[in-house]
């Protein structure tokens, strides 16, 4: 019989232990989840980088996952329920759709998991803070570095990144409002989608060039705008492969070693640029402050740059062109 009760006693200690908040790692610190949209782009390996950096500095533990692709809202949801339901300290969360993870966000926050958005906004204002690049002022930088450099006349084409994307959606209207001040530049085409990976991106470039093109692999237009990484990347290829690098004033957003080069060979005349090592700090640095009981602000901007060949080299432009990701993702 005492044995029989013993048993029992362990039996729902261990139950009681499975129940507990996930809040401690190693040595009782604090876990944090971190939610990027996807994880190949180099775009994420900086927010990711940023956010252990943070996470050493303050000592507590962060577990970094998301899905693969960024058009994955199943997966995406899925990763902010599963870390919900292990009652996470804290989700700093790159939402890849601004509707989607609205339930989600409001699931955690009611749980008593406060939730950190990064990157790109979320309807409603269920969360706890929202740190991210000025993304309208982003796509102004370009359209009136595009006016510049066409000196008010020409045609234009932009591809869009995709649909729910609320941080490339304010970028691609924000170029859009911009170039609405040069009465003598049109856009002929603003309505295709590159999609989350660089080889959709890569299809949809050469899909939206391809009637552009003449017979002596000339464009018809003068100005090309993308708004992310991979619709820049996968442009980027399709000016290549068609011989046509160069010949255009093309105009991206972020940076990789391949769009560095692209812009180096002036195949890119520029780069607008985020900070997404200093997003990824500052979101988890803004959770542990939550996490302390301190005051965090509602709305924190991590920064827009336009980069060119004429500034690429100057020492804080290097750094967002090439951080040291090796560092802190050894």
């Amino acid at each position: 019989m005492k044995q029989t009760l013993l048993a029992l006693i362990v039996l729902l200690g261990t139950v009681g232990g499975c129940s507990r908040k996930e809040e401690s790692g190693g040595a009782g610190r604090p876990v944090i989840a971190v939610i990027p949209k996807g994880t190949t782009h180099e775009f994420w390996k900086s927010i990711h980088a940023g956010a252990v950096k943070a996470s050493r500095e303050l000592n507590v533990e962060i577990i970094w996952k998301g899905p693969l692709k960024e058009d994955d809202r199943e997966a995406q949801i899925s990763v902010v329920e599963d870390f919900v339901s292990r009652k996470v300290s804290g989700i700093v969360l790159a939402p890849l759709d601004d509707a989607a993870l609205r339930a989600p966000v409001s699931g955690a926050m009611s749980a008593g998991i406060p939730v950190v958005i990064i990157d790109s906004d979320l309807q409603g204002d269920d969360y706890t803070s929202f740190v991210a690049t000025d993304n309208y002022l982003g796509g102004q930088l370009a359209g009136k570095r595009m006016i510049d450099l066409l000196h008010g006349k020409g045609k234009v084409a932009m591809l869009r990144y995709q649909e729910g994307s609320a941080s490339t959606t304010k970028r691609e209207q924000g170029f859009l409002d911009a170039l609405a001040a040069a009465p003598g530049i049109t856009v002929v085409s603003s309505s295709q989608y590159g999609g989350a990976t660089t080889e959709s991106s890569y299809r949809a470039s050469e899909n939206l060039l391809s009637p552009l093109k003449s017979a002596q692999r000339r464009l018809s237009i003068e100005g090309i705008f993308t708004p992310n990484e991979s619709t820049t990347f996968g442009m980027l290829r399709a000016l290549q492969d068609g011989g046509i690098a160069g010949s255009v004033v093309f105009l991206g957003f972020d940076s990789s070693p391949k769009l560095v080069e692209g812009l180096e060979k002036g195949e890119i005349q520029g780069l607008v640029l985020q900070n997404p090592f200093r997003m990824g700090y500052v979101g988890v640095t803004t959770m542990v402050s939550r996490l302390s009981g301190k005051a965090v602000e509602r709305k924190i901007d991590t920064g827009v740059t336009m980069v060119t060949q004429e500034n690429m080299n100057q020492p804080e432009i290097r750094e967002l062109l090439r951080p040291d990701l090796a560092r802190w993702l050894e």
